[in-house]
């Protein structure tokens, strides 16, 4: 299958069994900006990857960014899935719904067990720390934007198949993890969050 098809030089793509809608439809803004979320994902995992060769890190933290690696992993092929989701009109029709309430529950799981670990937070914290978890915040800021998409796509089709409420729900409750994992990561990894001061 060759990479390059030139069916999309006039500005237009095909619907996963649906018509050719423009670059810039709402539907592939939705799944485009889901695809950004996992790329970013995916640099984390980068980062991720230089802190682990650390040899002075202690075991136990080693074992919680590991952790971390194989849950951001997870996460990245529920994206994918979503995305496929989002990319049909007719997702019921070609079984794409993967995503349910036991992936927001999961989610949930992940917040309750990483807060537990961290001090309580007093005041808005800034973006940065590590390399690692000034990505993750990135993926946070990314995460955002996809509900937004996904939520101005779901307004724009109510008439016809509707967007799964879980899949609103989920990035949601994916930018709260990924905010809290992003102080972890600081913790573990020595640096302190910077709190925001009022100009």
């Amino acid at each position: 299958m060759k990479i390059y098809t030139r069916t999309g030089d006039s500005g237009t793509t095909g619907l996963f069994g649906g018509p050719r809608v423009a670059k810039d439809d709402t539907r592939i803004e939705a799944y485009g900006t889901v695809d950004e979320l996992n790329a970013v994902l995916g640099c984390v995992r980068c980062e991720l990857a230089s802190a682990l060769r650390d040899d002075s890190l202690e075991s136990d933290r080693r074992e919680l960014l590991t952790r971390l690696d194989d849950r951001i992993v997870q996460v990245q092929h529920e994206l994918f899935s979503l995305g496929a989701e989002l990319a049909s009109p007719h997702p019921d029709q070609f079984d794409l719904r993967v995503i349910g309430a036991d992936h927001i529950d999961r989610l949930e799981k992940w917040i309750d067990e990483t807060e537990q670990r961290l001090p309580p937070l007093k005041q808005f914290i800034l973006p940065g720390g590590s390399p690692t978890a000034s990505q993750i915040h990135f993926a946070r800021a990314v995460c955002r934007r996809s509900e937004r998409r996904v939520i101005t796509l779901a307004d724009s089709v109510q008439s016809e198949t509707p967007i799964g409420e879980e899949v609103i729900v989920y990035l949601n409750r994916l930018s709260d993890w990924l905010f809290v994992v992003s102080r972890d990561v600081n913790r573990l990894l020595g640096r302190e969050d910077q709190p925001w001061q009022k100009p």
